[in-house]
């Protein structure tokens, strides 16, 4: 009995040393690809001169930048960076979070219909020449946002009368996510040459246009998130055993889902509002998580958030070289990914359903 104990705490903590590991690699190359990111792009810039710019006795090593140069890449090439990590890993930690309150491992954070309602407000902003401040990105931003929310209180409500458990919200947020799409489709109709291209490229989801007040928004809120997710992620494990288990072992189940319910909401729509629609991060980085460390929440939901960011890093550099000069918008780059990887993974869990 004694040496089987052993064995098993042995095994344990080789699982646990290899998760710690995978850890560490995802953050590495999350590191690396933000690099690459810094360095390459349109207009490529020298590893060594950025060394030489950023460490004290960097003018041993190159010609450290000139302002114009380090103005460019911090008002231009740094904002990109950041906002890619930090929307990256917000969406992933949505779809961990939405996967687990529905039980539907196809959920993300786009399931309630927020894409499509961001989508509408922001054409109703241009349509309607909306500016806040004077600004009309400002105004675009708060419709969006706008819009985003009112989405996810009406899925919610519905759903909640309805009575029927997470799969009401599920198909609830897909009747919803039509109504809006529709609503987008007929304004799009209604616009000028001029408004229509504005708000299709909206649609596609670009990191070009975040500044840093509005990256510093988006990680506040995204760190908000990361802390909740984490601090909860023994209850959403409980939660992931089913609703009886979890209240067997003391979980409040409807409290748990109405908060991270609410969080799903705050965290996509304030990353959607300020970068337009960024799909398939929140569907695919949770089930890479699931298949590199396993179903452990405590792995999953932190190595989730940091495959999204490296998903989003990934999908800006190969939209801004494989057709440079022209830089393809990093929704596009995604969802051409995303699309087989969903496909994939519906094969999957059909499988598995009949095993």
């Amino acid at each position: 009995m004694t040496s089987a104990v052993a064995v098993d705490l042995a095994a344990l903590r080789r699982v646990r040393h290899r998760r710690i590991w995978i850890v560490v690699a995802a953050v590495a190359t999350t590191i690396v690809l933000g690099w690459v990111g810094v360095v390459h792009g349109v207009t490529d810039i020298s590893s060594a001169r950025l060394l030489a710019t950023l460490l004290p006795w960097g003018d041993r090593i190159a010609q450290p930048f000139d302002w114009m140069e380090w103005t460019a890449l911090i008002d231009l090439r740094l904002p990109r960076i950041a906002v890619a990590v930090v929307a990256g890993a917000g969406l992933a930690w949505c779809g961990c979070a939405m996967q687990i309150i529905t039980g539907n491992p196809m959920a993300s954070p786009f399931t309630t219909g927020i894409s499509h309602a961001a989508a509408f407000g922001a054409a109703l902003s241009m349509l309607g020449s909306v500016a806040i401040a004077g600004s009309a990105t400002a105004g675009t931003i708060v419709c969006a946002f706008v819009m985003a929310c009112l989405c996810s209180v009406l899925v919610v409500a519905i759903a909640g009368v309805s009575r029927v458990g997470p799969t009401a919200l599920v198909l609830t947020g897909v009747a919803i996510s039509y109504l809006f799409a529709a609503l987008a489709a007929g304004l799009q109709y209604a616009a000028d040459e001029q408004q229509l291209s504005a708000i299709v490229r909206w649609t596609f989801g670009d990191l070009g246009r975040a500044t840093w007040p509005q990256i510093a928004v988006i990680a506040v809120v995204v760190a908000g998130a990361g802390v909740y997710v984490t601090g909860n992620a023994g209850r959403y494990q409980r939660l992931a055993a089913g609703d009886d288990v979890a209240r067997s072992l003391g979980v409040a189940v409807g409290r748990l889902r109405l908060e991270t319910g609410l969080m799903i909401t705050l965290v996509s729509a304030t990353i959607v509002s300020v970068t337009g629609v960024i799909g398939f991060v929140g569907l695919v980085a949770p089930h890479i998580a699931s298949m590199l460390v396993g179903a452990d929440e405590r792995f999953r939901i932190p190595v989730a958030g940091i495959i999204g960011a490296a998903v989003v890093l990934a999908a800006d550099l190969v939209g801004r070289l494989v057709f440079s000069p022209v830089i393809v918008p990093v929704g596009i780059v995604v969802s051409l990914v995303g699309v087989p990887m969903f496909l994939w993974l519906i094969i999957r869990e059909g499988k598995r359903s009949r095993t």
